[in-house]
């Protein structure tokens, strides 16, 4: 059996990993025309994180006693990035690729008809099953004047080697803001604007309203609820309260869209929508077509994209898999760090929240302790977990145990009496669901 796989981002790659260890014999193909590895290794979750955690360290020296505070020196942000993006350079996915058994075709690769992809009008490659992981790019709004100026978009932001005086960031989304707190914390005076009424706005609001504080306090201008008319060069924004804003950079951070166009997809008879390409539960596309990751547009995180490869891999084996989306967690790496799981609105819900200050793990973590807190969401008729936010320090880790409470559907009886490690932000979870307990009694 031939597999072949367009696109060589995580997805793909985990893709080709997940279904050699299934299947020994498979022929495994992957075309790529840009670095394998993809927006999550070189422009997206990697750089990025590097950046906010050496970001992230400065600051805390103003919160723990006896320490100097201390800005980070962007020579050394920017050696500790280039090292972990490997200074963008595939080399190591090829080697990997290569003891996987997998053959790879550098270019650009379209659909010819179906059981073959014609890579950049050279090779004519056949195949018997197709897997579309071609991604998503950054969606870039119809300003006016914004083709005007030479604005960044997170590819941009995440090689830069410079720190610009000033900095306009369009989009309060998790992007936005983490380069936004970023570039703050490394001495640009920053300004966001973002069309909604809050930060964050597809996260649960008071995640948002608390960052909004923690970003004020930090010296970042908000202006929210206002949408950018105009652009000119400057750059200059003229927003639709008809205020202006002025700065050396302009970053563009709002949003994604599903790579779909110029592969030839519509020789396979798939079904693309606004969002991307419609998969069934099995990650099945069409006859012998699969698509995964952020071209499905399910969730544009790239843990989704390995979860369905995994999905696909077995199905393309012959297994029996089907996706369950009902504990997706989400991370936004800003400080706080803000990390949900699951459903926090609807009909039949109960939430209750603690504050992380009561958490005596705070205390030893930093002082002055910043707000933060945990909220859980319970299904008050089967008394299960359904979904959290949580908003503090490392946020990200501790909220592990909640999603595999929302997706084992694990009692709140039980996670009452679930022994938690002092002092740790794990208690907090202990605490909110005691609380949430007595809500339900």
């Amino acid at each position: 059996m031939k597999v072949l796989v367009l696109g060589g981002g995580s997805t793909g790659e985990h893709f080709v990993g997940a279904l050699r260890r299934l299947d020994d014999d498979v022929e495994l193909t992957l075309v790529e025309s840009r670095l394998v590895g993809g927006e999550c290794s070189y422009f997206a979750c990697m750089p990025t994180k590097t950046m906010l955690r050496a970001a992230e360290l400065s600051s805390s020296l103003d919160r723990a006693p006896g320490m100097s505070p201390q800005r980070p020196a962007p020579e050394g942000v920017w050696s500790w990035r280039d090292w972990v993006t490997s200074d963008w350079d595939d080399a190591g996915q090829l080697k990997w690729l290569e003891g996987q058994r997998c053959a790879f075709v550098r270019g650009y690769g379209r659909v010819l008809r179906p059981g073959v992809v014609e890579v950049d009008e050279g090779p004519e490659l056949e195949y018997d099953r197709l897997v579309i992981a071609t991604g998503s790019a950054p969606a870039v709004p119809p300003v006016d004047g914004l083709d005007s100026v030479d604005y960044w978009t997170n590819q941009d932001a995440t090689r830069t080697h410079e720190i610009p005086a000033s900095i306009a960031v369009m989009g309060g989304g998790p992007v936005g803001s983490e380069l936004a707190q970023f570039f703050s914390r490394l001495g640009s005076q920053v300004t966001v604007v973002e069309h909604g009424r809050r930060l964050l706005g597809r996260v649960h609001e008071e995640a948002g309203t608390l960052l909004a504080d923690v970003f004020r306090d930090e010296g970042i201008d908000l202006r929210l609820g206002v949408a950018v008319e105009r652009v000119e060069p400057g750059a200059r924004l003229t927003l639709s309260d008809e205020s202006t804003v002025e700065a050396e950079r302009l970053l563009v951070a709002t949003g994604r869209r599903a790579h779909t166009q110029g592969f030839g997809l519509e020789q396979l008879g798939v079904e693309i929508g606004p969002r991307g390409i419609a998969v069934d539960e099995r990650l099945r596309a069409g006859e012998n077509v699969w698509a995964i990751g952020d071209v499905t547009g399910v969730a544009l995180f790239t843990h989704i994209g390995k979860y369905q490869a995994r999905i696909a891999a077995a199905d393309v084996a012959g297994g029996e898999a089907r996706a369950d989306y009902r504990a997706i967690p989400a991370g936004i790496f800003t400080d706080p760090e803000v990390a949900t799981v699951g459903r926090t609105e609807g009909d039949g819900l109960v939430s209750v929240r603690w504050e992380l200050t009561a958490t005596p793990r705070l205390a030893t973590y930093e002082r002055p302790k910043r707000d933060g807190f945990v909220r859980l969401f319970a299904e008050r008729e089967r008394r299960v977990l359904a979904g959290a936010v949580a908003v503090g320090p490392q946020a990200t880790e501790w909220l592990g145990q909640l999603t595999l409470a929302v997706r084992a559907e694990t009692p709140v009886d039980v996670l009452v009496d679930t022994i938690q490690p002092y002092p740790t932000f794990s208690e907090a979870i202990f605490f909110a669901v005691r609380e949430l307990a007595d809500q339900l009694a």
